[in-house]
């Protein structure tokens, strides 16, 4: 399937004129943009303006709220719980990884959890708001519940990415950003959009068969843990799952387990719902609370550089360090522009009719 390329300033300023026009202020939009299309431009294409409308269309559902007042209902020194009150999770969750580093400049490390919130995008964004603080930045969250334990059927999980991004010297950071699947559900979505098949070990059937379906979801299948089953560790995608889940929302108050909010917003809402919204957890680490952070920067290009030299298998150009992927993405887009494939040109296409706009 062919793809166009639009700059990141065409679309920033349609995603803007988008959030503005289901009635963000100005500055929640630039924020709720930045945040989007970060994924965009790191080549984590599943989470950027292919989802627009998906927010949108929770907007019209009632589930988001344009206008949040977001506020902290809870704090200690170094730890606070933040109420999303239903806000777009684009800007919830910038606003409660600001609250954890200002906590880490006082104490040294700050936490945050948070309730009432919704998608946030990706978690590397909010990771990497510490790594100019000269901190080590976590970032996680708890979603749609998609996937089945392992040796189960039912969906008790989402895919509840973890981030970890931590600061060098002259190298570029470490930034370790990964869905606790095999595969997180936007993956789903862009096979769905070029009509293709998953690889094994991403989706079981609604019995619990292995499948490729790329739809399966839509017929009462699941994603797997990371992992796939129980012989190659999917026990341990399990494990980490459910430790986001727990971090996110049972420290928030939000909703976890299968009573997570849906993102679809043609999904039914969970019939009881124990806490409030979606979860997330952020949390701020100052090097020199452990170390001075020269030393520790210089510590990391020493580990990254050997990393960078390891051998390769036959085939293999280099030893990636994370980030680097997403890194590369981000220097050939912002040189070329980011691709779009059609199907999600056609629904911004869309979008801009809705709200008499142009795209």
């Amino acid at each position: 399937m062919s793809d166009t390329r639009y700059t990141y300033e065409q679309l920033c300023s349609f995603s803007e004129s988008i959030f503005k026009s289901i009635g963000c202020s100005p500055e929640h939009a630039a924020t709720a943009t930045k945040t989007l299309l970060s994924a965009d431009l790191r080549g984590i294409d599943s989470h950027g303006i292919a989802r627009l409308s998906g927010y949108v269309r929770l907007w019209e559902a009632k589930r988001v709220n344009a206008t949040p007042d977001i506020k902290i209902i809870h704090e200690t020194p170094s730890t606070a719980v933040v109420d999303g009150d239903s806000g777009l999770g684009l800007v919830v969750a910038p606003f409660a990884m600001q609250v954890a580093i200002e906590k880490a400049k006082t104490c040294g490390t700050g936490w945050v959890s948070v309730q009432h919130s919704n998608h946030f995008g990706i978690a590397g964004y909010h990771a990497m708001m510490a790594l100019e603080h000269d901190m080590i930045g976590v970032a996680m969250t708890n979603a749609s519940p998609l996937v089945a334990p392992t040796f189960s059927i039912d969906k008790m999980l989402g895919t509840n990415p973890i981030c970890v991004a931590a600061p060098a010297g002259q190298e570029p950071a470490f930034v370790a950003d990964l869905a606790t699947t095999t595969a997180a559900n936007g993956k789903l979505e862009m096979l769905q959009r070029k009509n293709a098949d998953t690889p094994d070990g991403w989706v079981q059937d609604a019995d619990g068969n292995p499948s490729n379906d790329a739809n399966i979801l839509k017929k009462g299948g699941a994603l797997l843990p990371l992992g796939g089953d129980r012989e190659h560790g999917s026990h341990k995608g399990y494990a980490l799952g459910a430790v986001v889940d727990i971090f996110s929302a049972l420290l928030s108050g939000a909703n976890y387990a299968p009573w997570v909010p849906p993102f679809p917003a043609y999904v039914p809402m969970p019939a009881q719902q124990p806490g409030k919204g979606i979860g997330h957890f952020l949390g701020a680490m100052r090097i020199d609370a452990f170390r001075p952070a020269d030393e520790f920067k210089s510590a990391m290009d020493h580990w990254i550089r050997g990393f960078r030299s390891c051998r390769t298998l036959p085939g293999e150009e280099k030893v990636l360090v994370p980030g680097d992927p997403e890194r590369e993405y981000e220097a050939e887009r912002k040189l070329n522009g980011i691709p779009l494939l059609e199907p999600v040109v056609a629904d911004l296409r869309q979008l801009a009719v809705k709200f008499s706009l142009v795209f």
